[in-house]
């Protein structure tokens, strides 16, 4: 199959053929003749199917349909800066050498404003934006959304949830009602399923399931370690497995920037990535770890969605996510674009419990391995807890105490008695 056989134009299909992509994926063969259609669409792909191409072609052709104006006619919202100019340079690529000049503007926060300001004065016919920046240019009179046509929202699962909502809906109500949406995402969990419906209208459903020809190379490995043997455990695999590269997710910033300093003294090239750095220390770091000049990126989950690193041999869960969404996100940052690569959760006995949920979620069950010399000393807190005559795996609650302390005293008082 080729991109012209989708309805894209001449120009568009070679500007994706310059771009790397040899033939539609699937997600792409989909949604491209919808878009095109005018239709609203809900995009699910495991992450590395080219969901930004899907979206980028058909709206880029779109706005090839009418003359530029001043105000923006398309707007991509995104939850982090690092997706922003991710999704900029694609757009920016893919728009290259078009016959009507598409004018792609990239804005979010953590930078000075006023720059981008400076570069709106001219129009831009297509924005990429964070939601707090680009409610914040709208209140510097810098911007204008009542003539955009197409909202496309790229990790929508996220924008939908609860940390971006009021921010989304004050841009949903900047919008006409007669636009085009489109939502993008790796995961819908339940709980955004019918915010997500309630949005758009008619909308085509493209559900890409992994099969044996798109399922990700990815190999999953479980480890366990006792908590405090961690970092030394990272280091080893990372010197055995020569790994060229490896994005480890810890939990806090703090954590970030203790691991990633606890491997830099013991001779690894270990860097933090995190939301408490500055915009312009992210970006160095980011390129850094691109031009393969960090071996090791130590990140929260800031990293765990959009961030595409080629090539990238491996990832590591040093402290679990929170959710099993987060988890899908997490591995997908290598084996990506047909490459293979390696995904390792480390298991400690606090937190076999909370990794099984993460399996049956997934429908997985990862054998437990051990490395030698790292052996756990520490049971399972299932373990811990078998013999204490509750349900197993499950701590007695505060009225189950205090029913065991009734009794006791009922006990007491019956023995005096007799």
């Amino acid at each position: 199959m080729h991109f012209a056989s989708l309805g894209l134009s001449s120009a568009l299909a070679s500007a994706a053929a310059a771009s790397g992509y040899a033939a539609p994926t699937p997600v792409q063969a989909a949604s491209i003749p919808a878009i095109l259609k005018g239709h609203d669409l809900w995009g699910c792909a495991q992450t590395g199917s080219g969901k930004t191409a899907a979206f980028a072609l058909p709206v880029l052709q779109l706005l090839q349909g009418s003359p530029p104006q001043r105000d923006p006619r398309a707007l991509v919202v995104v939850p982090t800066r690092e997706l922003a100019s991710q999704v900029g340079q694609v757009l920016s690529q893919l728009a290259h050498g078009l016959a009507l000049r598409t004018r792609v503007a990239v804005v979010y926060g953590g930078v000075s404003i006023n720059p981008q300001m400076m570069r709106l004065r001219g129009g831009a016919d297509l924005i990429v934006a964070t939601p707090g920046r680009l409610l914040d240019l709208v209140q510097h009179n810098a911007l204008r959304l009542g003539s955009v046509q197409h909202l496309i929202l790229d990790e929508a699962d996220r924008l939908l949830d609860l940390g971006f909502s009021e921010e989304l809906q004050a841009v949903l109500k900047m919008l006409p009602e007669e636009r085009q949406n489109l939502f993008f995402s790796a995961t819908f969990p339940q709980e955004v399923q019918a915010l997500a419906n309630s949005l758009l209208r008619d909308a085509v459903r493209v559900e890409i399931a992994p099969t044996e020809f798109t399922q990700p190379d990815i190999v999953q490995r479980a480890i366990v370690v006792d908590a405090p043997r961690r970092t030394q455990l990272l280091k080893h695999l990372v010197e055995q497995h020569q790994w060229s590269r490896v994005l480890v997710f810890v939990a806090t910033q703090y954590a970030a920037e203790h691991v990633a300093e606890k491997l830099y003294k013991a001779g690894v090239y270990a860097s933090p990535f995190h939301g408490g750095l500055s915009q312009g220390a992210r970006t160095q770091v980011l390129q850094e770890f691109k031009d393969e000049r960090w071996q090791v990126v130590v990140t929260t989950d800031l990293a765990a969605r959009g961030i595409d690193i080629a090539q990238l041999p491996a990832v590591v869960n040093y402290d679990l996510p929170r959710s099993a969404v987060d988890y899908t996100h997490r591995i997908g940052r290598t084996g990506r674009a047909g490459e293979s690569g390696v995904a390792v959760s480390f298991i400690s006995a606090d937190t076999e419990a909370h990794f099984k949920l993460i399996e049956k979620r997934h429908g997985l069950h990862l054998p437990r391995e051990t490395v030698e010399g790292f052996e756990p000393t520490a049971q399972p807190t299932e373990a811990r807890n078998a013999g204490t005559g509750g349900v197993k795996g499950k701590r007695p609650s505060k009225k189950d105490k205090l029913r065991a302390a009734a009794a006791l005293d009922e006990g007491s008082t019956k023995a005096s008695e007799g």
